[in-house]
């Protein structure tokens, strides 16, 4: 499977072929240096078919990271930045809220923060190996000390990744765990007067976790303890909205792994496996006529081209400005 297996890979239509490829331009070490030796026929000849519709380029300060802000915008849901709905989509979605909860929720996902010198560093959850079992014993625990709170937890399909509803992630602003992943905590925590109760939350769970079997057994095992949450998705949805429809983007996800973890060889290398699969299939489609949208997100943008037709003059004026797809990557 090329799709994130998540609640942001909405269906897509067979009729009108959209993908969405987060990390596909990377601005860490490893990563910047292979890119320059990449070579990807398949995406320079379908780009050389496309023309640029949409440019949504930001500073990397952003809590959304520009593949989450493409997606949302696919979608149809306008939201602040750091406050897209993704926990009350899936809630909604996995009709844990009802098609008329207007409530607020968050995603609160189990991970690994270590402890260093200086400073606390978020580690990838996907990383901590958590089953349903385990996520359902910590949930049980958690639940009494988010109550206090008025914060209901609910399990989600994910191990280790909770649905929590609460007024207090109504407009509140929280980065993405994509963007957190490898960084200083403090550096993307929520620091408003309303995420007071979500820091000493996560004080609480950090003593909390400490004490309970599900670590005891994981050091037994040799992986990480988990030892906090981080709060992310946070917002509500509008009443009835339905945001995910037949043209709905496919998510790549496969380039993601080694980009967080600047893995530049098998960052390049799963590019490679994209270029001669779903890029390819593409490229197919748009020689057969059929049209064909391709956004590519990094850490500052998210370019979005597509097949609509073009006047000579746009078409010479492209001609001319062409790049080669790693040139344009590195842009990103």
């Amino acid at each position: 499977m090329v799709a994130t297996a998540s609640p942001l890979s909405p269906p897509s239509s067979a009729s009108f072929r959209h993908l969405l490829v987060p990390y596909a331009g990377r601005n860490s070490p490893a990563c910047t240096a292979v890119l320059a030796g990449l070579r990807l026929p398949n995406l320079d000849s379908l780009l050389a078919r496309l023309t640029l519709a949409a440019d949504d380029t930001q500073a990397d300060t952003t809590r959304s990271p520009p593949h989450e802000r493409a997606l949302a915008q696919a979608l149809g849901l306008a939201a602040a930045d750091g406050c897209i709905p993704w926990a009350a989509m899936e809630a909604r979605r996995s009709r844990v809220a009802e098609a008329d909860d207007a409530e607020a929720w968050g995603w609160a996902t189990l991970c690994h923060w270590q402890v260093g010198i200086d400073d606390v560093v978020l580690g990838d959850p996907a990383a901590i190996e958590i089953d349903a079992a385990e996520s359902d014993a910590l949930l049980k625990a958690a639940q009494p000390f988010f109550e206090e709170d008025g914060i209901a937890l609910h399990a989600s399909a994910v191990p280790g990744r909770w649905l929590a509803r609460g007024q207090v992630f109504r407009d509140l602003a929280t980065a993405s765990i994509d963007r957190a992943i490898g960084w200083p905590i403090s550096q993307w925590s929520p620091l408003s007067d309303k995420a007071r109760s979500v820091r000493r939350l996560q004080n609480e769970m950090q003593m909390l976790l400490y004490t309970q079997r599900v670590n005891d057994d994981r050091a037994a095992r040799g992986v990480p303890p988990i030892n906090s949450f981080w709060l992310s998705g946070t917002g509500a949805l509008p009443p009835n909205l339905l945001p995910f429809d037949l043209d709905a983007p496919t998510v790549i996800g496969t380039l993601r792994p080694a980009a967080l973890r600047d893995d530049g060889q098998a960052w390049a290398d799963a590019w490679r496996a994209l270029d001669t699969g779903p890029i390819a299939e593409a490229l197919a489609a748009a020689k057969r006529g059929e049209e064909v949208a391709l956004t590519l997100c990094g850490d500052l943008a998210a370019k979005r081209f597509t097949t609509h037709k073009r006047t000579f003059g746009r078409w010479v004026k492209g001609f001319f400005a062409r790049h080669s797809a790693t040139t344009l990557l590195a842009t990103l």
